[in-house]
């Protein structure tokens, strides 16, 4: 008997923390999402579908990836109409909804997350009749486009997370003063003081991460010159197969650039496509560039592909959403 009180108390605990757990938030509800990455479904009327919008969809959301050696689209989008949206497409990791009704309350894009599953990517376009649709979904821009494509990185970056190997922070931390999370199966291949190449290297496929520092000057984030120090930095410290060869940057189609922002952090985005000088190799990359915390350096974080029997799209993307797990480890 004198056990007693402390089973009925622990039963109680017990029943309050599931009671707890059953009035918690409605994401620890949710079922796992389901499709592939990089998939998109849209849910539209067929006579939609095949009109304008259904077009101005396809060419916002499945348009080519740039600088990729094949023609891949952005997105492999498909639809399905309203009717047919039961609850197993409801589980869809991204989905573009079509609501045309002139007895809306309102109308406008409408950008949601984790409403049937998780992690799940919900855009809704509501507007009164199809030519007001296709106007709201052109104001848009490439607002859809980039909600999915950075869906698609937080995945990422939440299963590398999720298995990472944390013996890659100290080498990364060494070079830039912060850390990228990398996932399992990703491997140090090089380290110095101002430079450490990170490779997952499997038969057929090869995704490396690379980053760098140099002294910062004027104009460092112009084309030519991130090209000119990405070109120095490689051919010092990324030799090819045979002697003499080194990695630089391929002059068949020019790079470009961008200015972005993400998570308080400014940077300039370069795309272009690496190759191998005195060799045949070669792919497509993508680097962020930006200050060092006191401003004396210029960090280089960039991430590549070789994968010469694949489609590229998944694989890049794959590794550029590392380079946004980035964050300085002494964040003061």
């Amino acid at each position: 008997m004198k056990h007693r009180f402390p089973r009925i108390l622990a039963l109680a605990l017990c029943l309050l923390a599931l009671v707890s757990c059953k009035n918690g938030s409605k994401k620890t509800l949710l079922p796992n999402v389901s499709g592939k990455a990089g998939e998109v479904l849209v849910v539209i009327e067929r006579e939609q579908w095949e009109g304008n919008l259904g077009v101005a969809i396809r060419e916002a959301l499945a348009m080519d990836t740039p600088y990729l050696a094949q023609r891949e689209p952005l997105f492999a989008v498909s639809n399905v109409p309203p009717g047919s949206f039961n609850n197993m497409f409801k589980m869809h990791r991204n989905l573009f909804l079509v609501n045309i009704n002139p007895q809306n309350a309102s109308n406008g894009v409408v950008y949601k997350n984790n409403v049937w599953a998780q992690p799940q990517t919900v855009i809704q376009l509501n507007a009164a009749d199809a030519e007001q649709a296709l106007e709201l979904f052109k104001e848009a821009g490439a607002k859809p486009a980039e909600f999915f494509e950075q869906s698609e990185r937080d995945r990422v970056i939440a299963n590398a997370k999720l298995y990472e190997e944390r013996a890659l922070q100290p080498p990364m931390e060494k070079v830039t003063g912060g850390i990228i999370h990398f996932p399992s199966g990703y491997r140090c291949r090089m380290v110095t003081d101002d430079f450490v190449w990170i490779a997952d290297e499997k038969q057929y496929v090869q995704q490396y991460v690379m980053a760098y520092k140099y002294p910062a000057g004027e104009n460092v984030f112009a084309l030519e010159n991130i090209i000119q120090k990405r070109n120095e930095v490689m051919k010092a410290n990324v030799p090819g197969m045979f002697e003499g060869s080194y990695m630089t940057t391929s002059t068949a189609q020019e790079p470009t650039t961008r200015s972005l922002r993400y998570r308080g952090r400014n940077f300039m985005e370069t795309r272009g496509f690496w190759e191998v000088h005195g060799d045949f190799m070669g792919g497509p990359f993508v680097s962020h560039s930006f200050y060092s915390p006191d401003g004396k350096d210029v960090i280089v974080l960039e991430a590549f592909v070789f994968a010469p029997r694949y489609d590229k799209r998944q694989y890049l993307r794959q590794v550029e959403s590392l380079l946004y797990s980035f964050e300085w480890k002494n964040k003061e």
